[in-house]
């Protein structure tokens, strides 16, 4: 080990090693896990109508654990189980692999609907 310098000169004692688990911790924000859910989402909802909102997320980070809510709307007509099931594993999959935390549970809100525009001029609907 290398001694220390001080104004007074050197010492002899050496520097103290803290081992790495003992270093501090990094601590992932509850938005910035919102924003990889939320980006995960919008991956597995695919292409969505012209007029639908992008998908978003909150998120509640506690000891490791995330817990997920995501808002989205959906072209229809559609899956919409399959879907939402496909939200749900992608953002498991994201929040885990890219902030390493636990997602048990992952709630999938669909907002809106919104009718394909050839099949609503077929039942003659207008928007």
């Amino acid at each position: 080990m290398t001694p220390v310098s001080t104004a007074a000169g050197e010492l002899d004692r050496p520097l103290t090693v803290v081992p790495p688990g003992e270093r501090g911790a990094t601590r992932i924000a509850d938005r910035v896990v919102a924003k990889i859910a939320s980006q995960a989402a919008r991956e597995a909802v695919g292409m969505l109508p012209p007029d639908a909102g992008r998908p978003s997320a909150s998120v509640v980070v506690h000891h490791e654990v995330a817990h997920v809510r995501i808002q989205l709307e959906l072209g229809y007509p559609c899956d919409i189980g399959a879907r939402c099931r496909k939200v749900r594993h992608q953002v498991v999959e994201r929040v885990s692999t890219l902030a390493g935390m636990q997602v048990p549970e992952v709630v999938v809100q669909v907002e809106r609907l919104h009718l394909d525009a050839a099949l609503g001029a077929v039942q003659g609907r207008t928007q």
